[in-house]
């Protein structure tokens, strides 16, 4: 039966967490909200709505919320000609699929954010399938983006193992049934990922490609 290595993109495949807290923390700042970088790094991976009540609260006016959003889109749009790859990225999902693995994204960026994280990442002949958040009603921590990525991969859970760099990654694929890979270069400590579900943590692709063996992506006998 196939296998599928799902991934998180941002901050596990392409290095780009801090370029999204620089951006919606100059969002929040235009908006006339001083949210300091630490608490915005915390909530990145969050879709925008629920980042911005993590960040703002339950009392904030909503109503500008899609300023909000669109403010960070804009600024984290500046970088897309130049998002760089983690290293040896593109190198893991092509040595997984040689292994057999299905290898899908599951990701909340869409349209031209998606685009270019994947121009990036160079490595289109060894993805599978893209579950964005364009597929989805909820994001992570939601097990709804992971439960998708395995239907486009047509596998159960048990047969699945998903790579993120967020609490919120290692908690969707925990709900979904699926055995937890933490990559620490989205800058989030060892301890949180474990405690949210990680059953292994590496530094980085390349860490965790230079240790695929002994990892829960292991090539089957």
């Amino acid at each position: 039966m196939e296998r599928a290595a799902v991934f998180d993109v941002d901050g596990t495949l392409v290095d780009t967490n801090h370029l999204h807290v620089t951006a919606w923390w100059e969002a929040f700042r235009q908006a006339g909200h001083q949210v300091p970088m630490h608490a915005v790094h915390r909530a990145v991976g969050l879709p925008g709505g629920d980042l911005i009540a993590r960040l703002l609260g339950e009392d904030r006016d909503k109503d500008r919320d899609g300023e909000l959003s669109a403010a960070h889109k804009a600024l984290y749009g500046q970088y897309f000609d130049r998002l760089p790859a983690l290293p040896d990225a593109g190198k893991l999902l092509r040595r997984l699929r040689d292994d057999g693995w299905s290898v899908v994204l599951a990701t909340s960026a869409s349209g031209a954010e998606l685009s270019a994280l994947r121009r990036a990442l160079d490595a289109d002949d060894a993805i599978t399938a893209t579950a964005s958040a364009d597929d989805v009603e909820a994001g992570k921590p939601s097990p709804e983006p992971v439960r998708h990525a395995l239907e486009l991969a047509g596998v159960p859970p048990e047969r699945a193992v998903f790579v993120g760099d967020t609490v919120w990654d290692m908690r969707a694929a925990a709900r979904a049934g699926v055995r937890c890979v933490a990559v620490l270069c989205g800058g989030i400590p060892r301890a949180d990922l474990e405690e949210a579900g990680a059953e292994a943590v590496y530094d980085d692709p390349a860490a965790l490609l230079a240790s695929l063996a002994d990892s829960p992506l292991a090539p089957e006998a």
